[in-house]
């Protein structure tokens, strides 16, 4: 395993090294810890870019100024755009990027923000096309025992999933060709 990773946060660094211990012990991987539009550019080379970002202000990770979490959409979007315009230009030719990402809501009347579209045009502005989309199902939960009550109160359903949007720089047929060469099928 070779891995680079950022996080804004120590704590979040700290049990990834234990994760790490337990289930990649030797393996080559770093971490660093500050604010991805700072640090990407001194990160290497990568084969596939994955992240996983805050969905906008929906949940606040911290009260550190840089986090997205802590930003109103239209600024959490510029610096989000920041960020995949970094990957991009770390992802090597012909090589995937996978974003896991959900839809959510504004804090005000309820309508949803279009995250999952803003994504996808986002890497599209920085020549990266979408190539796969699954759905990943969270865990239910209590949204079957909240449902019915917020559906009364608002007539807003209950969500359960996540979006997970896998990218392609450069050729999918020579990214294919190339694993499939690697791995000797």
């Amino acid at each position: 395993f070779r891995y680079w990773g950022c996080d804004l946060s120590a704590e979040q660094i700290a049990a990834n090294e234990i994760q790490r211990n337990v289930i990649a012990k030797g393996a080559d991987i770093q971490w660093v810890c500050g604010d991805a539009t700072e640090l990407l550019d001194g990160a290497p080379s990568a084969d596939f870019v994955f992240s996983c970002p805050p969905y906008g202000d929906l949940e606040r990770y911290s009260d550190d100024p840089r986090d997205l979490s802590t930003m109103e959409y239209h600024t959490f979007l510029a610096a989000f755009k920041r960020i995949i315009l970094r990957c991009a230009k770390k992802l090597k030719d012909n090589r995937f990027a996978c974003f896991v990402v959900g839809d959510f809501r504004d804090g005000k009347k309820g309508f949803y923000r279009g995250f999952v579209t803003d994504t996808i045009s986002a890497f599209r502005e920085n020549g990266m096309n979408l190539y796969n989309d699954g759905i990943l199902i969270t865990s239910y939960g209590s949204v079957s025992l909240r449902a019915g009550k917020q559906f009364d109160s608002s007539r807003k359903l209950g969500k359960t999933h996540q979006n997970v949007l896998v990218f392609i720089k450069g050729d999918p047929i020579i990214a294919t060709n190339e694993i499939k060469n690697r791995n000797g099928l």
